[in-house]
């Protein structure tokens, strides 16, 4: 018999990938999934993971220093009641020492770990915490955290938008949170040098800022002035509606992303932005193995969908790049149907060795 799970989440409204993801997880396992939010009340959650064979966490959480104990102490709740516990790693080397401390009580009371890329298994591997815990342990492929072919909705900024492209203006794009490790700043960068070398090019940024970087929204602005790029770029904070997300990626001709460590799997934005029908120019992955276990990426990448450039490209060859993806062909998948064949994989690997 197939376990039935307890997924905690919180009670944010503004989701975060790692927030997105546990609730569609929730959403896959259907009748077999129930939530709860995390720190909501002993009573509640006690009566739900007695109703429940297992227990997940999906880690960084949201709020997570409203949170110090709650996560410790609702898993050590579902072990003293005979409950697996199941901790989705979505990073770990990367996060603050002060919020591995608060997730190790939950990792050290987890009987089987999830681990949402090889680098994350690797680097959890290479730690001493490692060699105390479960050898039940599986990557699972991450998947966009959007609705697929929903019927896009206009907003001002899809209008904006259209209205630079009927002017001739090319669109660059990035869907996803804005914040240091994510280089956003560099796609500036590349749009400086379009217009260097006589493209009429715009940039929107379809997300937020991360709260709490205080110098990040200022120091983003800054160079789009110093570029030369006032008037040029558009962004839009966070977009609630899928539908509203798909009217903004409606008026993107490219979108572009370069990471410091490469693409690799846990990259929904990028995913998202693929199953657009609209051409995404990123740097290839580090290490070749890094999307060996994601499917739909490799196969956006062999239908063209996903253009990789080298690992370490420069701006002017990312540049080039993105003018060559604009006129590119390529076959448009089903979204519907990729993401959920993704889903089945992450419930299958999920439910354990038996599973497996």
């Amino acid at each position: 018999m197939r376990p039935k799970y307890l997924v905690l989440i919180s009670a944010a409204a503004e989701t975060c990938g790692v927030e997105a993801f546990s609730r569609l997880l929730a959403e896959a396992l259907g009748g077999r999934a129930r939530t709860a939010v995390l720190g909501s009340g002993f009573g509640a959650v006690r009566r739900a993971i007695a109703a429940s064979d297992a227990v997940v966490f999906n880690f960084p959480i949201v709020a997570w220093k409203k949170k110090l104990l709650a996560s410790g102490l609702t898993a050590l709740l579902a072990r003293v009641m005979g409950r697996d516990v199941v901790s989705v790693l979505h990073e770990w080397l990367a996060l603050d020492w002060k919020r591995r401390i608060v997730l190790m009580p939950v990792v050290l009371l987890s009987n089987r770990l999830v681990f949402s890329a090889p680098e994350i298994a690797a680097e959890f591997s290479g730690t001493r915490l490692s060699g105390l815990l479960t050898r039940d342990r599986v990557v699972i492929p991450i998947p966009p955290n959007i609705a697929p072919e929903v019927v896009p909705r206009p907003t001002v900024h899809s209008a904006r938008l259209q209205e630079m492209r009927a002017a001739g203006r090319m669109i660059l794009g990035q869907f996803g949170s804005i914040y240091p490790k994510k280089q956003s700043g560099l796609v500036l960068d590349v749009a400086a040098r379009l217009l260097g070398d006589g493209h009429d090019v715009g940039v929107v940024f379809a997300g937020s800022f991360i709260k709490g970087m205080d110098d990040v929204e200022a120091q983003f602005f800054a160079r789009v002035e110093a570029l030369g790029l006032r008037d040029r770029v558009i962004v839009t904070g966070f977009v609630a509606g899928d539908d509203e997300l798909a009217g903004i990626f409606e008026a993107v001709d490219v979108f572009c992303y370069i990471f410091a460590e490469g693409l690799t799997a846990r990259r929904g934005s990028v995913l998202a932005a693929a199953l657009s029908g609209k051409p995404v120019v990123v740097n290839a992955p580090e290490h070749d193995d890094a999307l060996a276990h994601h499917r739909l990426f490799l196969r956006l990448i062999a239908e063209g969908q996903i253009h990789l450039v080298p690992f370490a490209a420069d701006i002017p060859a990312i540049a080039e790049a993105v003018i060559a993806a604009k006129s590119s062909a390529h076959s448009i998948l089903s979204a519907e149907a990729e993401i959920a064949t993704l889903w089945q994989d992450i419930t299958h690997r999920l439910d354990g060795p038996a599973a497996r």
